[in-house]
């Protein structure tokens, strides 16, 4: 009956009038609805988040064959998770490191005469300095890597050095490193006190230094064995005490082979320091290792092999010339082109004439002939004209360096023994008129020494520190 029926439905819908290929693509019609009506439910079940009592190996017959790619990257329906996109950020920007840098200043002679000395112990009675100041060392160990173990702090002294130098303390403490020239020979105990022709000066100065900023002294002069032997020992004994590195003179071999080695901005530095003679004393033949004489193939030599060891840039002090002449002579010219014209050599430093003498270039090097003397009792008006100079090392993009020099004309004041700068604009505004005009002359004879060099147009002038 039911079968009955169904041919009669058929018949009327005219179905079997349509031919075959129209019955068959009925049939597709009517399986795609059921189709439809499956999916809805499975759909259905996903959203009320029932479970489908389905597993995933039952629906693959483990002799299937793997899908085959038919071209087409998206999927037919939707994944049961999706991966959560990764939030957007702004690019990240690059940024360069700075450059390598180091600062490093210079002053001249600390020759150390009866009349100075006299001064300092009235500053030290006067109480006038009373700063106690923890000490750090900066820059790196020695090379033997030994630190340095100085005093915890600085009060009052008895020999007071420090108001000589506060005027220009300030450019002093701003640089990375800081050079004063020892010329003279250092008592441990203040007592024993010589000047002219064989020094021996209070140990207090070594203090001093460091108290305003010093990091180290050049050692190798023609004072450096006025009390022999035992006195070089001394005086570098006396430096040690006071927290400062020392570069010229040596207590034994090994610290002549340990040069001074600073990390200064990162960049290995080595500082090396010579003396024309030793007015008439000699080396003792059992120590010639105490202090270093100039020879220009050995400190091209020396400056060789503190490359080898690591060094990237090679600073050189040299004690020479003739006393009280501007003009640098013929051994000075020769002497420093040599030895700068060498790669192992970034920097000459001089010392020792007691005027201030001009700064010439080599290339793009500096070769400063003489910065004068820094405390002395020398009262004509050149000799108290001197020089404060700053260098600053910048590392360039190919590795290579570059050096900047700034200079601070500076005079001594025979009065008191104070430095001051003699710029205009760097002066102190309470000096007295007199000092004042001393302090014009002063300047333009500095300048009119330094126009005579081949740097005159290269360097700049120090200008004002500001709080810093």
């Amino acid at each position: 009956m039911w079968a009955s029926r169904a041919r009669g439905a058929l018949r009327h819908t005219q179905v079997f009038r349509l031919g075959i290929y129209r019955l068959g693509v009925v049939v597709l019609f009517g399986l795609w609805l059921v189709s439809l009506a499956a999916n809805g439910s499975r759909d259905d079940r996903q959203l009320t988040s029932e479970p489908l009592d389905i597993s995933l190996p039952s629906l693959i017959s483990q002799d299937a064959s793997p899908p085959i790619w038919t071209g087409s990257t998206e999927s037919e329906s939707e994944p049961d998770a999706l991966p959560t996109p990764l939030a957007a950020s702004e690019p990240t920007e690059l940024i360069e490191p700075p450059p390598r840098q180091f600062s490093a200043t210079f002053t001249g002679d600390m020759l150390l005469h009866t009349r100075v000395n006299k001064l300092a112990k009235q500053f030290g009675a006067s109480g006038q300095w009373q700063r106690n100041i923890p000490v750090e060392i900066t820059g790196d160990v020695d090379a033997d890597g030994i630190g340095l173990s100085p005093s915890s702090g600085y009060g009052p002294l008895e020999y007071d050095y420090r108001p000589m130098l506060a005027p220009i303390q300030p450019w002093i403490e701003a640089a990375d490193w800081a050079v004063c020239h020892m010329e003279v020979p250092l008592s441990a105990d203040n007592t024993r006190l010589e000047s002219y022709p064989t020094f021996r000066s209070p140990g207090d100065i070594a203090d001093s230094a460091r108290d305003v900023g010093y990091d180290s002294c050049t050692t190798a002069s023609n004072h450096t064995l006025d009390q022999g032997a035992k006195g070089a020992v001394e005086t570098l004994d006396v430096l040690e005490r006071a927290g400062l590195h020392f570069s010229g003179s040596a207590r034994n071999p090994q610290e002549k082979l340990d040069q001074i080695w600073l990390d200064l901005g990162g960049i290995r530095v080595a500082h090396l320091s010579y003396t024309y003679g030793f007015n008439g004393f000699r080396l003792p033949s059992d120590s010639p290792w105490m202090s270093n004489l100039i020879d220009a193939d050995r400190i091209v030599a020396d400056a060789g092999a503190a490359r080898q060891g690591g060094a990237e840039y090679v600073i050189v002090s040299l004690h020479w010339g003739n006393e009280y002449i501007h003009a640098p002579s013929s051994y000075q010219t020769s002497i420093g082109s040599k030895v700068l014209a060498s790669p192992e050599v970034d920097l000459i430093i001089g010392h020792h004439a007691h005027v201030v003498q001009p700064i010439a270039t080599e290339g793009d090097e500096w070769l400063v002939y003489g910065l004068g003397n820094l405390l002395s009792n020398m009262s004509q008006l050149p000799r108290r004209d001197e020089l404060l100079v700053t260098v600053t090392v910048t590392e360039t993009a190919d590795g290579s360096f570059k050096t900047d020099l700034e200079v601070l004309p500076v005079f001594l004041d025979a009065a008191t023994m104070v430095v001051f700068p003699s710029d205009p604009e760097l002066r102190p505004s309470d000096i007295n008129p007199g000092l004042s005009d001393e302090l014009d002359r002063s300047w333009q004879r500095v300048n009119d020494v330094l126009k005579t060099g081949s740097g005159w147009d290269q360097f700049s002038f120090a200008g004002p520190l500001g709080d810093e």
